[in-house]
């Protein structure tokens, strides 16, 4: 069985490296045409693809996967549009392939510059969220990319009928079929193979749980861009406007909980402690949802606050739970956020300017906010049209990453003849 699976992975990976030096030279309008193409196969497509993804939910409920779990996989009529427009997005993107940048001439005459070229093929591994078959699909293609898209065994049904519309407008534009291709077969040993096929695959994109992330980035012999997870903070501080400060935390908790952008922890100056938790508070008992906090705001709380152990600060809940910690002033809240958070994305409510400039310099994470709710962090938010991941690494791509992520430069040199003296 394990020959099989190798041997299975050996030709998708073939056939990817050659569908990728196709994709390198294929102009914007035949990328777009196929975009394009994509988009009407799953127009035309849509009730069997949701028909698809209501077998994998029905299965998921048997196999009783979690409801933030379920919340991912589920595929509604409103998100099937969502999926369509992010697609519309990024067909409307500025291909970045062939740019050429820092032209200038050296004293020897030869002028010298950077030209953006594609990685060749990526390898995509996610949980969960059939969705992101797409939105990786559409950036690969735009970008040049071929892409290997391994989803979760929860998922299987609905990613093979979203690649059968992917790869028809494939053909269509007259691309190869194999410039995106899903791994049929649930079984694991598949991922073990995809993250050590050095002579196939440039780039693995890894996109789950916790877990997941750690296993790619232990085994994988290829560069890989991860997150971890999203601890995501909002921090109130003394000076903040209350009626901008409410709405943002009770949205950067509750928008939706299974996602890495939610906020986790809420950090509160003292200062406005007494008035602003209780507020809070009832909006978030509305939504039900559990709270647990450090003894000063147990004190205001009261008896509806369980008590925040060190765990709950490092935690990534993907649910209805808040913690929160009452802190002495931004210094702390910084501190704390830079211990304890994932370097995700992290929000400062206030009206002070220069406070809120401090607070963008100090913050390590790879989106920071002014008044704002976390749940922007995303790749649809910030106009990529979509995102085939969000990375917390710190060289190449940082934050969603999107078509220029999805690429790297390589010198050019235009010379008249010039030689070496």
């Amino acid at each position: 069985m394990q020959d099989s699976i190798q041997n299975y992975m050996q030709q998708v990976g073939i056939q990817a490296r050659k569908a990728s030096r196709v994709l390198t030279s294929a102009s914007t309008h035949l990328k777009n045409h196929a975009l394009s193409a994509i988009y009407t196969a799953l127009e035309n497509n849509q009730a069997q693809i949701l028909a698809a993804n209501q077998i994998d939910m029905e299965n998921g409920r048997q196999r009783q996967l979690d409801n933030a779990l379920l919340d991912r996989l589920e595929l509604t009529p409103a998100r099937f549009k969502g999926m369509l427009q992010g697609l519309k997005d990024v067909i409307a993107l500025v291909d970045p392939i062939g740019e050429i940048t820092d032209l200038a001439y050296r004293p020897s005459g030869i002028q010298l510059g950077k030209m953006r070229v594609p990685l060749g093929v990526i390898g995509m591994i996610y949980e969960s969220r059939p969705n992101v078959t797409l939105e990786a699909a559409s950036l690969a293609l735009k970008s040049g990319n071929a892409i290997i898209l391994r989803g979760g065994s929860e998922a299987l049904e609905s990613n093979k009928a979203i690649a059968t519309a992917i790869q028809h407008g494939l053909e269509v534009a007259g691309l190869p079929e194999y410039a995106v291709q899903v791994i049929d077969t649930p079984d694991r040993a598949a991922v073990g193979h995809l993250i050590t096929m050095t002579e196939y695959v440039d780039v693995i994109v890894p996109r789950g749980g916790k877990s997941l992330i750690e296993r790619i980035t232990n085994e994988a012999r290829i560069p890989v861009i991860k997150h971890l997870d999203g601890n995501c903070h909002v921090f109130v501080e003394a000076q903040a406007d209350l009626q901008k400060a409410l709405p943002i935390a009770l949205n950067a908790k509750t928008h939706r909980y299974g996602v890495c952008n939610a906020m986790e922890t809420l950090l509160v100056d003292e200062a406005i402690a007494d008035d602003f938790l209780p507020s809070i508070a009832e909006l978030y008992a509305e939504k039900q949802v559990e709270l647990r906090g450090c003894a000063e705001t147990q004190r205001i709380l009261g008896d509806s606050v369980k008590t925040a152990t060190e765990e709950d600060w490092y935690t990534e809940y993907l649910g209805p739970i808040l913690a929160i910690k009452v802190v002495s002033g931004m210094d702390e809240a910084i501190e704390h956020i830079n211990k304890y958070g994932s370097h995700h994305t992290d929000a400062i409510v206030t009206e002070n300017f220069s406070l809120a400039r401090e607070f963008l310099a100090r913050v390590d994470s790879s989106s920071v906010m002014i008044n704002a709710s976390t749940r922007f962090a995303d790749g649809f938010e910030y106009g990529l049209g979509a995102e085939i991941g969000i990375s917390t690494d710190k060289i190449h791509a940082r934050g969603p990453v999107g078509l220029e992520g999805l690429t790297s430069q390589k010198w050019i040199v235009f010379g008249d003849g010039q030689i070496r003296q």
